[in-house]
């Protein structure tokens, strides 16, 4: 009884919203719908810099209406007042990625640094600036942790989100946000078809990214012989591309050597023979793949080794 008034109150909001304008929006670098109040929430909580592009379509997960994106859930909850309707999910806290709580004198200080007592967390200079500026609470939540170290970069875990600190970037780009909704799409273990591209039947498929992947049939070789190279070429959901143009540039002892291709196949697939002499045993040879499409293009990197 929950699941159908739940759908039913968001055909209802997805109404009332196509009225005042465009109710859906189609990515086609997923292959997914965001519509109505999902929709809205999207754009006016920072679109893809805070959310990133959806990951499936809506669904029922225990008995709420949800919509995965790269960097979060949103979530259905009609009993709320209407400015509440749409939540983001609290992912974090979900995967159990909370630390125990601290008092204000534990928690990390400094100048521009406030302490939550609601988590017994502090969020500090870039971290907390960036939590102000995109959206503080209702985006991010509370912090559930304080700064920590994962794989040798700075994180501090929020209930809705979790921040990196990248300090290779430009200075707009140095705090990022952790891809939490396909980790926590993963952690729940739900169905892998939800991720599948589900294009509306009446809109034209468009490739807006090429992923390109190239292998060698003998990773070791003679110092002199043949060589069969392979290249895959999918589009940004993972669909092979038909008659996308492949050259390669093998770096060999004697001078680039330019390889071409057949466009690739149904499978996305196509594969072409290097003939080489007087390489150097213990060197690799290295072999640079380009692709194009249309007005896309992708580049890939093989190599194999001459030895014998």
């Amino acid at each position: 009884m929950f699941i159908v008034l739940a759908i039913t109150l968001l055909v209802i909001a997805v109404s009332a919203v196509s009225a005042q304008g465009e109710g859906e929006r189609y990515f086609d670098d997923t292959g997914h719908t965001v519509r109505g109040p999902f929709l809205v929430f999207w754009e006016t909580h920072g679109g893809l810099e805070t959310l990133g592009f959806p990951s499936t379509d809506e669904f029922v997960q225990d008995g709420r209406l949800v919509q995965y994106f790269e960097r979060g859930r949103l979530e259905w909850h009609p009993e709320n007042p209407p400015s509440f309707q749409v939540q983001l999910g609290l992912l974090a806290d979900q995967m159990d990625w909370d630390q125990p709580r601290l008092t204000a004198s534990q928690a990390q200080t400094g100048p521009n640094c406030r302490y939550f007592s609601e988590t017994g967390h502090a969020a500090c200079d870039a971290f907390l600036d960036f939590f102000r500026d995109h959206g503080g609470l209702d985006v991010f939540g509370y912090p559930i942790s304080e700064q920590y170290i994962d794989r040798d970069r700075i994180v501090q875990s929020f209930q809705r989100a979790r921040m990196e600190w990248h300090p290779d970037k430009p200075a707009n780009q140095k705090v990022q946000l952790t891809k939490i909704g396909r980790l926590a799409f993963d952690f729940f273990k739900l169905d892998p078809s939800l991720l599948d591209a589900n294009p509306p039947p009446d809109r034209p498929y468009n490739i807006t990214r090429l992923t390109a992947r190239a292998s060698v049939k003998l990773p070791v070789t003679a110092r002199a012989g043949k060589q069969l190279i392979y290249v895959v070429v999918k589009d940004q959901i993972g669909e092979p591309v038909v008659g996308a143009s492949v050259t390669a540039v093998a770096h060999l002892p004697t001078g680039d050597k330019v390889i071409p291709f057949d466009p690739t196949d149904a499978q996305g697939k196509t594969a072409a023979e290097l003939e080489f002499t007087q390489t150097k045993a213990g060197d690799y040879v290295f072999i640079d793949v380009t692709v194009t499409y249309q007005n896309l293009t992708a580049a890939t990197r093989a190599s194999f080794l001459p030895w014998k």
